[in-house]
């Protein structure tokens, strides 16, 4: 998926409540989101003829509770990673297979290992183990030395990082203390409670030199968008947000046995990127950045050059460049540390609540250019939006 996404747009946003053990059906989360994606598109269930997913709630279960009867049906975990099913739907319309396209994504408090959870027996590892992550076989190895989480996995490339570049743990805790304030303005957000640098430092640890803050928080909850063709774009009842172009890369290898260690597939999904664009980094207002761990916000700033290789430890330092008024807003509904996991899509729809300068209080000023990414490791999406 390497063309530009210039024929398409996104017509429509939705999300559903947002809670940590809610209870409430996967496909009741689905319908919510759906159903006001396609209410703020201006669109009927009748008006959709592609639906993708990248998860949980099934496409015909979908199809079947939202009544929609569509011709084209995608889905996986491919070139784009996470954003998979965001950037086929864009394909989809570019290339007239469908001129509407419901992605959605759903999850329900979705964990972070492969084997099962600390206190249960764990089976001894083994290669059908790593055959559970799309793409990374080989992975084999990692689970033989009883490293069973992503957390594990990211802490060994940010302590590279460290070593390489001298990025400390106060700089990580930047990213929380910046999230956590963005959160307390967005009443969807899973922690809106104040957070210092003080309690970063001093939370539980998880995977040297990870703690608790430096992971993700998991929620239930669905968020859902809308793809069109461009050609509808001066129909929508709300401004349409142009897709400017995507980038992906499966990163074959490139977990660990890179030559540019401790870069990862987002180094090679943000060139994808911008080689389909005249648009430079320079001209990114905000950045919505994959933080299902602080370090992956740290190598997805270098990897899209919005600041230098090896530079994103000081570019966070004290929180000033990427506050809300910053010179690079970063993570403005608080994050996956803060806001909930969603999985790279509630950056989907932050982007395109930000430049249609909806955000409220927590509103960029003038935002015009959204930098979003997605997934971290092996396999890697980003994309860039206009207003």
């Amino acid at each position: 998926m390497t063309v530009s996404g210039n024929h398409a747009i996104i017509s429509g946003i939705g999300i559903s409540p947002i809670g940590r053990r809610t209870g409430r059906a996967g496909i009741d989360l689905t319908a919510g989101s759906s159903e006001a994606a396609l209410a703020d598109a201006g669109l009927a269930p009748s008006d959709i003829d592609g639906i993708t997913t990248m998860g949980d709630t099934p496409l015909r279960e979908a199809s079947d509770r939202l009544g929609i009867e569509a011709s084209w049906h995608g889905g996986g975990f491919d070139t784009g990673g996470l954003l998979s099913p965001v950037m086929s739907a864009c394909l989809a319309v570019s290339t007239g297979k469908a001129r509407h396209v419901l992605v959605y994504r759903t999850v329900q408090m979705m964990g972070g290992t492969i084997l099962p959870p600390a206190g249960s027996e764990r089976p001894a590892p083994s290669q059908k183990d790593a055959a559970a992550i799309p793409n990374v076989d080989w992975m084999g190895p990692l689970l033989t030395m009883h490293a069973y989480s992503a957390a594990n996995w990211l802490a060994m490339h940010c302590r590279r990082h460290m070593y390489l570049y001298g990025t400390t743990k106060e700089q990580l805790g930047w990213l929380a203390v910046n999230s956590r304030h963005n959160a307390s303005y967005n009443p969807l957000a899973a922690y809106r409670e104040p957070l210092t640098l003080d309690d970063y430092l001093g939370a539980r640890p998880i995977s040297d030199p990870f703690g608790l803050y430096d992971c993700d928080v998991p929620v239930d909850g669905s968020i859902a968008l809308v793809i069109s063709e461009s050609a509808y774009a001066n129909d929508t009842p709300n401004r349409a947000i142009r897709v400017e172009a995507y980038g992906g890369s499966p990163g074959l290898g490139g977990w660990d046995q890179r030559p540019d260690y401790p870069n990862m597939a987002a180094t090679d999904a943000a060139a994808d990127m911008w080689s389909r664009t005249s648009l430079k980094p320079s001209d990114v207002d905000v950045a919505e950045l994959y933080d299902g761990f602080t370090y992956l916000t740290l190598a997805w700033l270098e990897a899209l050059g919005l600041c230098g290789e090896g530079e994103s430890g000081p570019f966070i330092e004290g929180g000033q460049r990427i506050a809300l008024d910053g010179q690079l807003p970063l993570n403005t509904y608080g994050g996956q540390l803060s806001a909930g996991r969603m999985h790279g899509y509630w950056v989907l729809h932050e982007a395109v609540t930000q430049l249609r300068h909806q955000a409220g209080e927590r509103q960029v000023a003038g935002a015009e250019v959204a930098a979003v990414s997605a997934g971290g490791g092996p396999i890697a999406g980003c994309m860039l939006f206009t207003r």
